[in-house]
């Protein structure tokens, strides 16, 4: 349960914006019931893993920078030539399969715990951006106070369910300290399920670590409490960053999420259907990889594929080769067994406009469609990930919960169609007070809080405001209100103390 309102206070909340003060309920994720859109036919899906063979047989992937990494790959008795792997093609599939195909994160609120896989999707915040835009201060560095902002704006909206790790960057925090900062903030503003740091091997076991003093260290053996997301270095390159990560949390049985980040023409080739099959690699001979670490290791294959304008060399979103590559990984997750995680709303767009709104709808609209079960990026992505916004976050977060009434599939069940209403009304009459209408008025339809269906003498009497306004006034109202999630006061206590004792072991480092 959380706490949705626009209540007046301290004059924030203007006229227009919701009043609403009852508790939404909402679940903790979506259990998909929509079929999946399948585009691709049994030969496409063949020539495609005949190029996944391809690549990992005859050209090879790196692991750079990792002596351990190596030495597991050749402990498995895998041709190593230099620091790239040449890893039988049947082989990396038996390993791959050794994953399972979903698994559950536990929430230190059980009511929070979410399955990752099969028909389940999860949504979460943007993640990475250096700076944050509202439209009160505009555009500037993130600080740890905007981060903060952001974990409990996420805590409170019931269309995210999980919160991520880094929605901003708290630039005003040394980088070798600030991963403590998040990741003590998530597990104590917020008790919905969260990412750990992946940036340095240290940072990565500093999580796990802080995820065993928050869960338990016999609930941590059995369970998954902690998930990881770290990019592969595309094109065929894992550096030590992934490597590394994937040692800490794999060994101790706690789910990675690999993605290729491939911003086609550049990291990849140009043609979508090779950037397809490089993804598919690079998530599959990391998987293998986690699987030679510890065999049945939670794994998510990522997948971020970006086009990109050929003229100056920017990202472009929204685009429908990107589009078409959310439908094609969907199909390529599912027909090899792993979760899927891909990108949500994103755009190019510096402001919440309509440019925003057409990038971030088409991309989130494939995601959806293509079965993403983990959504990273959900909501508040700006400016092509340097950016997130406060308007944007609770923007897209609103359009969250229409994806998830379109993901419950159609009702077809009796009640639903509604014959009593037919016996009811007569020719030409109407159903607006018909029994029928009166038991499913509440629920019948998604409530769009952000957006503004009145007449045009309604709207002006409440301030002629548009959408980005209102989600200002409902961002500043929802902080107002936020309370935070109880938590037991031996266990924030060991994490203080364990963070504190860490800070002192470590120098201040900017970079």
């Amino acid at each position: 349960m959380v706490e949705r309102s626009n209540r007046r206070r301290g004059g924030r909340v203007r006229r227009g914006v919701s009043n609403r003060t009852e508790p939404i309920y909402a679940p903790a994720y979506i259990k998909r019931q929509l079929p999946f859109f399948n585009p691709l036919d049994e030969e496409q899906l063949e020539k495609i893993d005949n190029q996944v063979d391809w690549l990992l047989e005859n050209i090879g992937l790196a692991f750079r920078d990792d002596p351990e990494a190596i030495r597991i790959w050749k402990d498995a008795g895998v041709k190593v030539v230099g620091d790239k792997i040449f890893a039988d093609a049947v082989w990396v599939r038996e390993q791959v399969a050794k994953a399972p195909q979903q698994f559950t994160q536990l929430a230190r609120n059980p009511e929070r715990s979410v399955v990752i896989g099969g028909n389940n999707q999860v949504f979460a915040p943007v993640y990475g951006a250096p700076f944050v835009r509202d439209v009160e201060n505009g555009r500037r560095y993130g600080t740890i106070k905007d981060f903060e902002n952001f974990v409990k704006l996420t805590y409170l909206h019931p269309n995210l369910h999980h919160g991520g790790l880094v929605i901003t960057e708290p630039t005003d925090v040394p980088v070798s300290k600030r991963h403590f900062d998040m990741v003590y903030a998530h597990m104590t503003l917020s008790d919905k399920p969260h990412l750990g740091a992946i940036t340095e091997k240290s940072r990565a076991q500093d999580s796990v670590d802080m995820a065993e003093i928050l869960h338990g260290k016999e609930t941590m053996d059995n369970n998954v409490v902690i998930m990881a997301n770290v990019n592969t270095n595309s094109p065929l390159l894992i550096d030590r960053v992934v490597s590394e990560a994937i040692q800490v949390y794999s060994s101790r049985g706690q789910a990675m999420v690999v993605t290729p980040f491939i911003l086609t023409g550049a990291m990849g080739p140009v043609s979508t259907a090779a950037a397809v099959a490089q993804a598919m690699a690079e998530s599959m001979i990391c998987c293998a990889f986690a699987q030679l670490v510890r065999p049945g290791a939670p794994f998510v294959m990522g997948n971020f594929l970006s086009s990109m304008s050929l003229k100056s060399g920017a990202p472009t979103f929204g685009m429908p080769e990107p589009v078409i590559s959310n439908y094609a990984i969907g199909q390529m997750a599912r027909r090899i067994g792993l979760p899927l995680r891909c990108g949500g709303s994103l755009t190019a767009s510096k402001l919440e406009d309509a440019q925003a709104a057409y990038e971030s709808a088409d991309s989130m609209h494939s995601t959806m469609l293509a079965g993403s079960n983990y959504t990273l990026h959900a909501a508040g992505w700006l400016e092509g990930g340097l950016t997130t916004g406060y308007e944007k976050l609770i923007m897209d977060a609103d359009r969250l919960g229409s994806y998830q009434k379109i993901l419950n599939g159609l009702d077809m069940s009796d009640d639903q169609l509604a014959r009593d209403a037919y016996e009811e009304v007569e020719p030409g009459g109407h159903f607006l007070g018909s029994a029928h209408t009166m038991r499913h008025y509440q629920n019948a339809f998604y409530d769009a809080e952000l957006s503004d269906s009145e007449n045009v003498e309604s709207w002006e009497e409440k301030g002629s405001m548009d959408m980005r306004t209102r989600a200002y006034h409902k961002w500043n109202a929802m902080l107002e209100l936020y309370e935070p999630p109880p938590i037991d006061p031996a266990i924030k206590e060991a994490l203080d103390a364990y963070v504190a004792k860490r800070k002192e072991e470590l120098p201040d480092a900017w970079y």
